[in-house]
Parts: structure tokens; C-alpha cells; sequence
């Protein structure tokens, strides 16, 4: 239960982080902190079990029978990185916490910080690939909220939908490679999927994958060709960069690569698609990184060059290599973050963070300069500091790979790391050594303790890790490298000094190499500052260009494809509906041969009838919309007919209420529509082309009907197709507890389908709420409106507070409208108890007491109803979304899948047994989102009445 938690917390967290009030700053760090401790907490306590070799799981079912449930797993590897994504998470929060600006939205940046902390746990601890997935785009969502924080800024803006385009695409494709994955092994959990490695290798699907699979991992850590989106998000807030972009967010791409190594690895094909992309990475963004002149593009670029050095370990296909890669993963983690803490504080106290405006700040901020300078050196790999020995274990394994030649990835990677040496000299010398600025925005001087605290600890762990190597991180590293590549892994041998042998002097050679090559640049710098040297080769340019290409070639197919005119793209849709429905039909002889059932001359005349209202509202359409919602209304009833005449109470009820609702909804909405008239003048070769066009819009509409028709009428006689309808019958008393087949169908058997299509009700509303607060009807609709209405501009009057009733209200329908509403309610009641076994539930129910409400709305004016209700529609579909996620969780505690009924009997001393159920909450949960739905769509429209009323009372 655990490992659940340590997902669930952050998500809980921040729910309460996004609730609270602005001015809550202190509250808000300090519920966030709480927060990063207790999953510390649970990290720590479960090391001893790690530690001796053990690995915890903890299995949810979700959908046993697919093989899809929800796994917890936690070995050596999860169990690390969870400890990075914890502790860093920690100290972050301590640090935004004095970062911040009290006017900025504080609790909208720890709610964004904590989804995305409980996203990168998710993504750390799944046992279940598809589970990976789901908390991998998560990361994607919650990073681009974090890094939209700023959104006023255009450039924080445009950073965050780079960064969502490319790493949401990423995930695609790694869901793709994960469904084939699953599809060869015949499992998606992930145990079963590490001890497969020689199956998916040898299988043909293999090059596939690798591709898929390699494309989402490097979008996510920012690897060449994807490279260019990362220096884009250093438009966040720096807590969020010393974070996602140093220690969590980017290390995900490596995170995968690692995990999946066991199984993906040891092919020419893993060598040439990761070792390629994190050579180039490494060479690319070490050198771009020399010619920054802001301080967060510099560590912006050498986190892809330091992440290329990680993937081209991991493509090297040598166990050696990838404990390598693990080892400077936690390197990597700890100068980069305290690095760009640094720089916070260096923005955050002298108002720039632009490397030649800023100089001598060692004077004014001594420990910022210090904490800065050992990170910075940790980052160059100077010795007895953890840098240097992740780093000459790098070049130790790029002497035993041979390629182009035996000395040429030797070379390469010494020039690269001598780039490294530059920038970070570089970093340091502009901006804390020198004669101090004089024209700073701010006077510079020493944060608060507490925000240098974050960074002291960390270059406390490189300091820790680079002297006492075999102590601090040894085990740590064979416990986290052991959970990849098995018991058997090679012998770690962390130390100081491994004597005088070829990695040390490559090493050396890039300490003086860089030395030099900062002594060699420092003319060209000061007189061409941020210009790269040489041709650079823009990336966001080229994805200027894609995404621009994009737009131009949907524009053109727009043009062609598409009208402006609702009745042409309706008519598309059919067309298209048609043919795609008429082609296996067309291939199967024998669906023509139509079954007969006994004909009743009383159901025939019935659907006369209802056809000939169909047609009326078609064609009273355009001219008579009243006399359309008329005669729709009549079509309407027959519907409700035909489902009681066959046996479907539960329908017509459900239909008849949605019919009163629709009514309305109509009524309110359509006479905002300008009217038209059949006297409209028209030439003669426009009536000709209006007849043909009317011609074929019949044809098509007899002709879908008639094939709708047929296909149903097939479907619901033909004995010869399986029906599904009989399992129902027969398990719904005792698997389901409720006779009422339709109602234990959407509450029990399809519960989740029906918590999707709640959900989508949900969004529908809102979004219909959203769209209409900016609807401003046309001129010639209000005055057609007031015209037919007779409504004077001296007689509209906007409610004074005084007033108990708007002026000319008739006093008994509102009276009678009073008692309405508590007997609707009663009636409502009614239906939703008596739902699980005879007809009703919750839907039908909550379009009752919708109606209720709309009689209120109705008879006594917008303004009344809103000034004494207490609860506000938006609320009823939040509540009613959370309740039926309550019925769907509630089972967990039990171990038994989401959304199984749970039953409890109740011995109540007056009503005696008292029967209750999970499915009940559930269908409560229905209830409430139906009547928040229905009304907030309402009060969308009646707001259109009231604004346009006020407008005219203004004018006048």
C-alpha cells in the first residue's frame, strides 16, 4: 500500500495546494514540503528491503482478464531514482519558497509542482508499461503547465507548446513501442517484459520497436534531434528548471533507456540509434554551450550535452558502460540542479542573469560564489569532485569500443569534455570573479540562508561522492545496476585515484584542453557576445518551419474540403457515415435477406406519424423555428411510444425527460438565430441551384434513414448473430443485485463506460458555459427578439437588491412554482431509489429535478433563482465527477477491481434491513452531474437574455 501512496500523496497535494488562497505562500511551501518529506520518508523506509536484495510490488486489479492492472514495483533502480525525485523535490521546494514573488499565483506553481512530481513517481514506480505510459505523458502535461507559469510572457508561452509538441509526440511513439512489446511477449507487465529480452530481440517487430521506443526516449530528454525544445523551456520559473531540467523531466528519457537496456540493448541497431543521437548530443550541445551569454542557457545546453554523454553510454552496449551512465545520472542530478539554484539567486538578487552585464558578485555574494563554483567544477570533472569519476569511467569504456578506428571516440570525447571545462570556466569567471558590475538592476547581496541551503546540500553531495566514492555511492550504485542488469553485473570499483593509466590522462588533457580553449575564445567572446562561432544550425527553426508547413498544407486542404456553411459539412459527414457503412454490408450477400416478423398495422400508422413530424421540422427549419421545435417534439413522442410498446420503460422515461429539457434548451437557444422568410428574393438560377441542392439532401437523408433502419431492424431480428442482451437478462438479479436490466447495465456491467460518458457530459457543459459567455448574438436577432416580444427599452429593468420579484412577474405561477420544486424533488427521489429495480436511476432522476429547476428559471427570472441558491451547477458536476470516482476506488480497499460493486446490510431499528451499495453512490454521482450539466448549459443561455437586457436598459 505503500508504494500507492507515494504516487498518491503528490496528487493529493496538490488538489489542496490549488484550494488554497493566494496569499497562503508559507502554507502552500510548507504543505508542499510536507509533502516531498513524507515521500522521502516512504523512499528511506523501504531501503533496508532494498538493500537486501528484495523488490516490492504492489499489484491493483483494473482489468484482470487484459492483463492490464496496476502495478507498483520497486527494486534497486526505481528505488534511486524515486530517491532523486523525492529529495531533490524536497529541496526545491525550500528553495522556491524564497524564490518566489508573493504577487505571483504561488498555488497554482506548487499544484503544477506536485502533479508533476507525482507524475515522475508514477513513470519511476510502474510495474505496468501501459500504467508507464499514462504517468509519462503526465510529466509532458504538468511540465508544459510549469513551464507556461509565466504565461504572460510570450516566450514562456511558445517554450511550453514547443515542449508539449515534441515530447507528447515522443510519447506516442513510445506507446506504440510499448503495445508492441506487449504484443511479442504477451504481457505488459514489466517483469515479465525484463525477463523476455532474447524474445524481442530475435523477433521481427524488433527494429520497430527500437525505433519507437528510442524516438520517445530521446524527445523526453532532449537528445539531437529533439534537442532544441529544452534551452526553449528555460522560460520557467529557475525552481522549475533545477528540477525538470537537471534532475527529473530530462532524466526520464535516460531513466527508460536504462530500464529497458536489459531487453532493447546489445544490437548493432541500439548502438547506431542511441550511441549516434548521444554523440552528437554531447559534441553539439558542449559546444553551442560555450557561446551562451545567459547563465540558464548555458546550463540549458550542457544538460544536452551531459545527457548525450549518459546516451551514448548507455548505446555503447557494455555493461561497464551503463553503470557509467547510472553512476552519472546521480552526478548529473546534483551539480545541475545546485547549479541552476545558483543562478536563481543570482537573477533573483541582481535583477539579470546576462553573463556580460555580471561580473564580480564573488565579492557581494561570497557563498552563493562558493556553492556555485564547486557545482561548476563538479560539472567540468575536476578532481575530488563526483563529476571526475563518472567522468573517467566514461572515457575508460570509450577506449574499448572501436569504431571509425581505435582512437577516434577517444578523441572526440576529450575534445567534447574540454568544452565542458571551457563553458563552466567560463560561467564562473564572467560572473563572480573581475571588477564588480556598477550598472546592475539591483544591488547584489546574499540571499536568505534558508534558499542557499538547498545548493549547500547538494554540493555537499558532490563533495561526499567525489571523496569518498567507495563509501557514499558504491552500494548504492550495485544495489541500482544490480535491479538492470541482474546479480551477476560487473565489480564496481569506485576510488579516487585508479593510478596513472590512460582515462587520467584523458582526463588531464581535457582539463588543459579546456583551460586553453577558455583562454583562446575570451577575444572572439567579448567582441561577438552569445554568437556562435561557425554555422549553427537553428532546430526551433527547422520546427518553425515543419509546424508552419503543417498549417499551410491543412489551410489548403481546408480550402478545398471544407465550407463555412453548417448543411455542407453535415452533409460530408454523411456521406462519409454512408459509404463507410454501406462497404461490408455490400460484401456480405446474406445481410439482404431481411427476416419477417408479423406486421402491425397500429405501430405503422405510429411511425407515419413520426415521420411526418421528422419531415415537418425539416422543413419548418429555416422559417418557423417554433412550429420546427413543435413537430420535433411530436417526433419526439413517438420515439417515447415505440420504446414503451417495446418493452423499454426505462428508455421512455429517460426520453421523456430529456425531451422536456430539450424543449426548453431549444426554445432559449434558437431564438437567437436570425429568422428568414419564404419571401427572401431569390434569381432564378439561385432557386434552381437551392431546389437541386434541397433534391439531394433528401435523397441522402431517405437514403440514410432507410439504411439506419434496415441495419437495425437486421441487428434486433436476426437469430442468427450472437446477442450479448441475454447474459444480461440472466445475470443481472444475481451478479448485478437489481432486475432492472438497463439500469445495473450502466451502473454495474458498464460502469466505466458510463463514468467516461459522465465525464464527457461533464466537459460538454462547461465548455458550452465557456463558448456562450463570449456568444454575442447579432444585431438583427435581439431587435427581431425584442420586436416579437414587444419589449420596450424603458420597460427592461434590472433587478434592484430591494426587489423580491422582477417588475410585471405574475405573483400565482411563482407560488405554484414554489410548491413545484419540493414535489419534483420528492418525485426524483423516487425514481433514483427505485432505479436499481424498476425504472429509473440516477440519469433519469437528475433530468427530473433538472426540470425542476428550469420551472424555477422559467417562472421567476434568472436573477431570483441565482440570489437563493446556495449551490452553484459547477459544483454538482465537480461533486458528482468525485463521488462516482469514490464508488469506483472505494473497492481498492477490499483488493477488488475499480468499479466492483461493494454491498453492505444494514439492520436499522424502525426501517429494519437496510440494503446499500457502492453502485449506489455511483449512480448518486450521475445524479448530481446530470443536474449540474443541464443546468449550467441553462444559465449559459438565460445570462444571453439578461446580458442583452442590460445592454438595451444601457443604451436607453
Amino acid at each position: 500500500m505503500t508504494l500507492s501512496l507515494l504516487v498518491i500523496f503528490p496528487f493529493l497535494g496538490s488538489i489542496l495546494a490549488g484550494i488554497l488562497p493566494p496569499n497562503a505562500r508559507n502554507r502552500e511551501a510548507v504543505l508542499s514540503g510536507i509533502i516531498a518529506f513524507i515521500c522521502l520518508g516512504i523512499v528511506i523506509w523501504h531501503t533496508p528491503s532494498i538493500f537486501a536484495g528484495n523488490v516490492t510490488e504492489q499489484q491493483i486489479e483494473w482489468l484482470p482478464y487484459l492483463d492490464l492492472n496496476i502495478i507498483f514495483r520497486l527494486d534497486g533502480f526505481s528505488w534511486l531514482f524515486a530517491f532523486i525525485v523525492c529529495l531533490i523535490g524536497l529541496l526545491v521546494v525550500i528553495y522556491a519558497r524564497y524564490y518566489m514573488n508573493p504577487a505571483d499565483p504561488v498555488p497554482r506553481f506548487f499544484a503544477f509542482f506536485l502533479a508533476f512530481m507525482g507524475s515522475m513517481l508514477g513513470v519511476v514506480l510502474s510495474g505496468n508499461v501501459i500504467q508507464l505510459v499514462i504517468f509519462w505523458e503526465l510529466t509532458s502535461l504538468s511540465s508544459f503547465m510549469l513551464i507556461a507559469y509565466w504565461h504572460h510572457r510570450p516566450e514562456a508561452r511558445r517554450g511550453a507548446r514547443i515542449a508539449l509538441t515534441i515530447t507528447a509526440a515522443g510519447g506516442f511513439c513510445l506507446l506504440a513501442a510499448m503495445l508492441l512489446i506487449g504484443q511479442v511477449v504477451n504481457s505488459y507487465e514489466l517483469r515479465v517484459i525484463l525477463q523476455s529480452g532474447d524474445t524481442i530481440r530475435h523477433d521481427d517487430l524488433y527494429p520497430l520497436i527500437v525505433i519507437l521506443f528510442v524516438i520517445g526516449a530521446l524527445t523526453k530528454s532532449a537528445q539531437f534531434p529533439f534537442q532544441f525544445w529544452l534551452p526553449n523551456a528555460m522560460a520557467a520559473p529557475t525552481p522549475v528548471s533545477a528540477y525538470l531540467h537537471s534532475a527529473t523531466l530530462v532524466k526520464a528519457g535516460v531513466f527508460i533507456l536504462a530500464r529497458f537496456w536489459p531487453v532493447l540493448a546489445l544490437t548493432d541497431e541500439w548502438f547506431w540509434f542511441v550511441g549516434l543521437s548521444g554523440f552528437l548530443s554531447l559534441a553539439i550541445g558542449a559546444y553551442i554551450a560555450t557561446f551562451q551569454r545567459d547563465m540558464k542557457g548555458v546550463l540549458a545546453y550542457s544538460t544536452i550535452s551531459h545527457l548525450g554523454l549518459i546516451t551514448l553510454l548507455l548505446g555503447l552496449n557494455s555493461p561497464l558502460a551503463l553503470i557509467a551512465a547510472v553512476f552519472h545520472m546521480i552526478n548529473h542530478a546534483t551539480f545541475k540542479a545546485s547549479l541552476f539554484m545558483a543562478t536563481g539567486i543570482v537573477d533573483h538578487e541582481t535583477g539579470t542573469r546576462d553573463m556580460f552585464v555580471l561580473s564580480g558578485l564573488r565579492k557581494s555574494m561570497p557563498l552563493t560564489a562558493t556553492l556555485a563554483i564547486v557545482a561548476a567544477a563538479a560539472m567540468a570533472g575536476v578532481p575530488l569532485l563526483n563529476g571526475f569519476i563518472s567522468k573517467e569511467m566514461f572515457f575508460s569504456e570509450t577506449l574499448n569500443y572501436h569504431i571509425g578506428g581505435r582512437y577516434l571516440l577517444p578523441v572526440l570525447a576529450v575534445i567534447a569534455s574540454a568544452f565542458s571545462v571551457a563553458y563552466s570556466l567560463r560561467f564562473i569567471l564572467k560572473v563572480f570573479f573581475g571588477r564588480p558590475a556598477q550598472d546592475l538592476p539591483r544591488a547584489p547581496h546574499e540571499p536568505p540562508k534558508w534558499m542557499l541551503f538547498p545548493s549547500a546540500v547538494l554540493v555537499c553531495l558532490c563533495i561526499l561522492i567525489g571523496v569518498l566514492p567507495a563509501t557514499v555511492i558504491a552500494p548504492v550504485l550495485e544495489i541500482a545496476t544490480s535491479a538492470i542488469i541482474g546479480a551477476d553485473h560487473p565489480a564496481i570499483n569506485l576510488a579516487i585515484f585508479h593510478g596513472f593509466n590512460i582515462p587520467l590522462l584523458m582526463s588531464a588533457l581535457a582539463l588543459v584542453g579546456g583551460i586553453i580553449l577558455y583562454l583562446g575564445l575570451r577575444p572572439y567572446w567579448a567582441t561577438h557576445p552569445g554568437r556562435t562561432l561557425g554555422i549553427r544550425i537553428e532546430g526551433r527553426a527547422i520546427f518553425d518551419r515543419i509546424m508552419d508547413g503543417l498549417d499551410i498544407t491543412a489551410s489548403t486542404i481546408n480550402t478545398y474540403i471544407a465550407s463555412s456553411r453548417v448543411q455542407v459539412q453535415v452533409f460530408c459527414i454523411i456521406v462519409v457515415s454512408f459509404v463507410v457503412a454501406l462497404i461490408p454490408l455490400l460484401r456480405y450477400q446474406d445481410w439482404w435477406q431481411v427476416p419477417r416478423t408479423e406486421f402491425s398495422m397500429s405501430f405503422a400508422i405510429l411511425w407515419l406519424v413520426g415521420a411526418a413530424c421528422a419531415i415537418g421540422a425539416a422543413y419548418q427549419a429555416k422559417y418557423n423555428r417554433f412550429r420546427a421545435i413543435v413537430f420535433a417534439g411530436g417526433a419526439g413522442v413517438v420515439t417515447i411510444i415505440t420504446f414503451a410498446w417495446l418493452s423499454a420503460p426505462d428508455l421512455a422515461l429517460t426520453q421523456l425527460m430529456i425531451e422536456t429539457v430539450t424543449v426548453v434548451l431549444l426554445l432559449l437557444g434558437l431564438r437567437w438565430l436570425p429568422r428568414r422568410s419564404k419571401n427572401d428574393e431569390m434569381t432564378e438560377a439561385e432557386e434552381t441551384v437551392a431546389h437541386l441542392r434541397h433534391t439531394r439532401d433528401a435523397m441522402l437523408s431517405i437514403a440514410t434513414g432507410i439504411g439506419i433502419a434496415l441495419l437495425t431492424y437486421i441487428i434486433t431480428t436476426r437469430n442468427t448473430i450472437p446477442s450479448i442482451g441475454k447474459f444480461f437478462l440472466e445475470q443481472s438479479l444475481p451478479e448485478g443485485g437489481g432486475a432492472n436490466v438497463v439500469n445495473v447495465l450502466l451502473v454495474d456491467f458498464r460502469a466505466f463506460d458510463t463514468y467516461g460518458e459522465i465525464t464527457v457530459l461533464g466537459i460538454v457543459a462547461l465548455t458550452v458555459y465557456a463558448l456562450l459567455r463570449r456568444f454575442r448574438p447579432p444585431e438583427e436577432s435581439i431587435y427581431a427578439l425584442e420586436k416579437r416580444t414587444k419589449i420596450a427599452s424603458t420597460d427592461l429593468t434590472i433587478i434592484q437588491e430591494n426587489e423580491a420579484l422582477p417588475r410585471g412577474t405574475l405573483l400565482v405561477p411563482n407560488v405554484l412554482a414554489r410548491f413545484i420544486l419540493p414535489i419534483i424533488s420528492l418525485i426524483a427521489v423516487f425514481f433514483f431509489l427505485r432505479g436499481h429495480n424498476l425504472p429509473g436511476g440516477g440519469f433519469t432522476a437528475g433530468v427530473i429535478f433538472a426540470t425542476g429547476v428550469i420551472i424555477q428559471y422559467m417562472v421567476s427570472g434568472i436573477h431570483w433563482v441565482e440570489r437563493r441558491s446556495r449551490i452553484r451547477p459547477q459544483n454538482w458536476i465537480a461533486i458528482g465527477l468525485i463521488m462516482a470516482a469514490l464508488a469506483g476506488f472505494l473497492p481498492f480497499l477490499y483488493g477488488l477491481p475499480f468499479l466492483s460493486a461493494l454491498a453492505w446490510h444494514v439492520n436499522l431499528p424502525v426501517l429494519g434491513e437496510l440494503h446499500l451499495s457502492s453502485v449506489m453512490l455511483f449512480d448518486f454521482g450521475v445524479f448530481m452531474l446530470v443536474v449540474g450539466a443541464v443546468t449550467y448549459m441553462l444559465v449559459a443561455l438565460a445570462h444571453q437574455s439578461l446580458r442583452s437586457q442590460r445592454k438595451k436598459g444601457e443604451t436607453s
